[in-house]
């Protein structure tokens, strides 16, 4: 089963791809948009999710995606249609990374995908590269919230705790306005929609050739959360805007 398949069953119950509820993402997008006609990119916007979300709640809002997945892609342009604000997203098939584009966005979100761009200081840079003057920054990656395991540090790298997570972006030249700590809860239910979803589609559908797969996929996925970091992961989701530059 490629893994477009599973991301796509996985989050079928939870579209936002990161340990946040609803009100905490309503909270960072007001947080996030300071005018009615703002220009939004996502860099990494898989399903397209916070894309489809801002452009509903904001009529006038403007709102490009970029991901390296056409089949992810193609989901946010369906959500977007069934929702009514086609007409207002353009999607581009390219590695977030390398994006470039010819006028400055508003607020600039990356949630969860700094492993897309080499690390968190990597990916708020190649979202300053795209800010316009006053601009802010949505950013989502995780953290150490307890001493980790080495296994854990495999599996999951180079992260610091908190208080270090924050010292390094100020120090990259960054002020955080708002920051939202997943809660225990947000972690878990984020956790149990994504293997449950996936393992419970491919109970349901016991025929299907990649049914094995997605059982498989779950079961492991739950294994490494519950034995490997469930107690030593954190989530944090900052609203940032430049100290200097």
């Amino acid at each position: 089963m490629d893994r477009d398949h599973i991301s796509r069953l996985a989050h079928a119950h939870h579209p936002i791809a990161a340990p946040l509820d609803d009100a905490a993402v309503h909270r960072l997008l007001e947080s996030g948009i300071t005018r009615e006609d703002a220009r939004v990119l996502d860099l990494g916007c898989g399903g397209g999710e916070w894309l489809v979300r801002v452009l509903d709640a904001y009529p006038d809002v403007r709102a490009e995606g970029v991901d390296v997945s056409e089949p992810s892609l193609e989901r946010a342009r369906t959500a977007a249609r069934g929702r009514g604000v086609e007409d207002r997203l353009v999607l581009h098939h390219a590695d977030a990374a390398e994006f470039t584009t010819a006028e400055p966005f508003d607020l600039v979100l990356s949630v969860g995908a700094a492993h897309a761009f080499g690390g968190l200081l990597e990916t708020l840079a190649a979202a300053r590269r795209h800010l316009a003057p006053h601009g802010r920054v949505l950013i989502g990656d995780g953290f150490w919230a307890a001493d980790p395991t080495p296994e854990a540090v495999d599996m999951l790298g180079a992260l610091t705790d908190l208080p270090t997570t924050i010292d390094r972006v100020v120090n990259d030249g960054w002020t955080p306005i708002y920051g939202h700590v997943s809660t225990r809860h947000e972690l878990d239910d984020y956790e149990w929609s994504w293997t449950g979803s996936l393992a419970s589609w491919a109970l349901d559908h016991p025929d299907d050739p990649s049914g094995p797969d997605a059982l498989a996929a779950a079961t492991a996925h739950r294994t490494e959360w519950l034995h490997t970091y469930r107690e030593a992961f954190g989530f944090i989701t900052l609203i940032l805007r430049p100290t200097v530059g």
